[in-house]
C-alpha cells in the first residue's frame, strides 16, 4: 500500500465509523479530556487504534488518529505511550514507536535477530513461476523497462519486479531516453551466482527454447480445431435450446 492508499483507507474508515457510530456516544461529541489517564480511554477506542497501526504501512500522524477516533490529539499520544509500555512489560514481539512525525508498529528490539534470520532465509526460497519468468526476460533484454517486460508477458510485473529488486537479483541500470524516463532493469552478480556462469555471454541461446516450426505448426492446427469444434458445439446447443416454430 502507498500513502495514498493508507489516507483513503483511513477516509473510508472514518466514513464507516461515522455511519455506523461505533465510536462515538450520541450524548457526548468529545469523550476525553486533555490529561485523560491512558486506562480510561474505552476499549473500542484502544482496538480501533491498534487496527489502524495494524494495517498501515506508513506512520500515522496522531492528528489523523485523534480525527478517526474523534479523541484528543494528547490522548492519542498518551495511549500509544501507555500501549508500548504495555507490550514491554508483557515482553511481546512488537511495540509502538514514533517515527517521521506519526505513530506505526515496529519489532521489539530483542527479536531483532530472529526477525533477520527469517528474513534472511525466505529470500533465500524458491522464486515463483512468475518471477522465473521476469527474471528470463531481463537477462536476455537488458536493459528492458517493466512496461516492456508487462508488454512480452501480457500482466504486470510491478509486484515482480519489485521482489526480484529486494532479493537482489535485478537491478536499475539506466533510464530510458523517451518520454517519462522510464527505469531500465538489468541482472546484477548475484544472478549470475544464484544459475552458477560466470558471465551473461554463457547464457544458453534462448532459440534452444523455441519449439520448432513444425511443432507450432501442429499445436496451431489442434487449437484451430479444438475452436471449430467447440464453435460446432456452441452452434448445436443454441440450436437445440430455440422454441419450435
Amino acid at each position: 500500500m502507498t500513502a495514498n492508499d493508507d489516507a483513503e483507507a483511513f477516509e473510508i474508515l472514518a466514513a464507516q465509523l461515522e455511519n455506523e457510530g461505533s465510536l462515538v456516544d450520541s450524548d457526548v461529541t468529545n469523550r476525553d479530556l486533555p490529561d485523560l489517564d491512558p486506562t480510561l480511554v474505552p476499549a473500542d477506542v484502544r482496538a480501533a487504534l491498534e487496527a489502524i497501526l495494524l494495517v498501515a504501512t506508513d506512520p500515522v500522524p496522531p492528528t489523523v488518529l485523534a480525527q478517526l477516533l474523534e479523541v484528543s490529539v494528547e490522548t492519542i499520544e498518551a495511549l500509544c505511550d501507555y500501549l508500548a509500555d504495555s507490550y514491554a512489560q508483557e515482553e511481546r514481539g512488537f511495540t509502538i514507536s514514533r517515527i517521521a512525525g506519526g505513530y506505526r508498529y515496529q519489532t521489539a528490539d530483542a527479536q531483532a535477530p530472529y526477525v533477520e534470520r527469517f528474513v534472511l532465509e525466505g529470500q533465500s526460497t524458491r522464486l515463483s513461476s512468475a518471477a522465473l519468468e521476469t527474471l528470463a526476460i531481463v537477462a536476455y533484454k537488458q536493459p528492458v523497462s517493466r512496461a516492456q517486460i508487462a508488454s512480452i508477458r501480457g500482466v504486470n510485473v510491478d509486484g515482480v519486479t519489485r521482489t526480484l529488486q529486494q532479493r537482489g537479483y535485478i537491478k536499475e541500470v539506466a533510464r530510458d531516453p523517451g518520454p517519462g524516463n522510464a527505469a531500465m532493469y538489468g541482472t546484477t552478480p548475484l544472478f549470475l551466482e544464484g544459475i552458477g556462469i560466470d558471465s551473461l555471454n554463457e547464457l544458453p541461446n534462448l532459440s534452444d527454447f523455441v519449439p520448432e516450426a513444425e511443432v507450432v505448426e501442429t499445436l496451431e492446427a489442434v487449437l484451430l480445431g479444438e475452436e471449430t469444434e467447440l464453435e460446432d458445439e456452441a452452434a448445436t446447443d443454441a440450436q437445440d435450446a430455440s422454441p419450435p416454430t
